[in-house]
């Protein structure tokens, strides 16, 4: 994304938004649809340009349509990835199951493999037709609120009031902070170390021949911990492995020694382009709004990895909240969207455990039911369904 030069902040406006993530962008964009005045603020200088997220379904290239109804936004964002009908689980190299997207009930059949700061430039990219920017660098300090409205202070001294404040600022959300909102490990069973998972995650984006090929995405299971490998374009691929103590940089020589170890024989990795090491964690906002103030993407919720839903979930969110602001009802924001992120954390949280079991029982019966109920095609649709979000409409 290029630099933007700062643009000074107004004294006031109606809705400050915290945080031009994909969750803070697809709100400005629905705020600016709407002819709602905002103010979009990061505290980055510019966009940051790593992957991160990698995957959009089908549910959020239905919002995406809504908030560009020529088609051009989705048509943008879809000419920069690429589209996958299949996510299949393997044990290893061996298949267990697979479950198709090519079948839903939407104009989107499909899951579309996109890093990240693609998704945010189309994002941007429609923002600014629609007249809006992205106010940087400014780090928002504190927020107040009181009966007529709430006041930002950034770590400059700049304030902005606004009628209305949304944290769209991530994990460690400031405004959720200011909010006085419990952000608390949620699941059944409970995680360990409230709401976060023992293991560490490595992600990376390489250059590879891969077996499988860039026709489907892969979760593989295996007694490390399980591994996704998903294409990207440019011929790349994007691995996430849980490695009971990754590095903090993975380098060239450990993704090879894990693909050797997790799916022998499948992956010759060439290149490694970008890597990082995160831990989950899993955590729902007690409440989605304090008064004035309101909560959005991972600022609300974060989760695992496993499926991709978090960026989605996000953008959805922001698109919401948008809504909402337009009509006034946002108290039926919190009640939609919060349900969601609950059955959201709880779908990845299943997910994480059932590829992460240690236990030989548990995977031996884990690796012999998942072929049997792969071949009921009910349940095969139902799972397509949840991951593609579309049961989120």
């Amino acid at each position: 994304m290029t630099h933007t030069a700062a643009l000074p902040l107004p004294a006031r406006t109606e809705v400050a938004v915290v945080g031009a993530g994909p969750t803070g962008l697809a709100l400005a964009v629905t705020l600016a649809e709407a002819g709602i005045d905002f103010v979009l603020l990061d505290r980055q200088a510019e966009g940051a340009n790593t992957s991160r997220a990698a995957v959009v379904h089908a549910r959020t290239l239905e919002v995406l349509d809504e908030l560009d109804p020529s088609g051009a936004l989705t048509a943008d964002l879809v000419g920069r990835g690429v589209p996958v009908s299949r996510f299949r689980i393997r044990d290893g190299a061996r298949p267990l199951a697979a479950v198709d997207f090519d079948g839903l009930p939407t104009a989107h059949p499909y899951a579309l493999m996109v890093p990240q700061y693609e998704t945010e430039a189309v994002l941007l990219s429609r923002l600014r037709a629609l007249g809006g920017e992205v106010h940087r660098p400014y780090e928002v300090t504190a927020v107040t609120q009181d009966a007529d409205g709430a006041t930002l202070t950034t770590a400059t001294g700049e304030t902005l009031r606004a009628a209305h404040v949304v944290g769209a600022d991530g994990m460690h959300s400031a405004v959720r902070g200011a909010a006085d909102i419990a952000f608390e490990g949620w699941g059944s069973p409970r995680t360990e170390s409230g709401g976060a998972y023992g293991e560490s995650f490595v992600l990376a984006d390489v250059v590879m021949d891969w077996a499988p090929g860039p026709h489907e995405v892969t979760l593989a299971f295996g007694a490390a911990g399980p591994t996704v490998i998903a294409p990207l374009p440019g011929g790349r691929y994007r691995i996430v492995a849980a490695v009971a103590e990754a590095p903090a940089e993975p380098d060239l020589a450990f993704v090879r020694d894990l693909m050797d170890e997790r799916v022998p024989g499948q992956a010759a990795v060439r290149e490694l382009v970008w890597s990082s090491r995160f831990r989950i964690h899993h955590r729902v906002a007690a409440a989605y709004r304090a008064g004035r103030l309101l909560l959005a993407g991972d600022a609300a919720h974060v989760h695992s990895p496993a499926g991709g839903q978090g960026m989605n979930t996000g953008i959805q969110d922001g698109y919401a909240l948008g809504r909402a602001l337009a009509t006034g009802d946002l108290d039926g924001y919190e009640a939609r969207r919060r349900p969601v992120a609950r059955r959201v954390v709880a779908l990845t949280h299943r997910m994480t455990r059932a590829a992460t079991t240690r236990n030989p029982v548990l995977r031996a019966a884990r690796n012999a039911l998942l072929p049997l109920l792969a071949r009921i095609p009910a349940l095969r649709d139902r799972l397509a369904t949840e991951l593609a979000e579309l049961n989120y409409r």
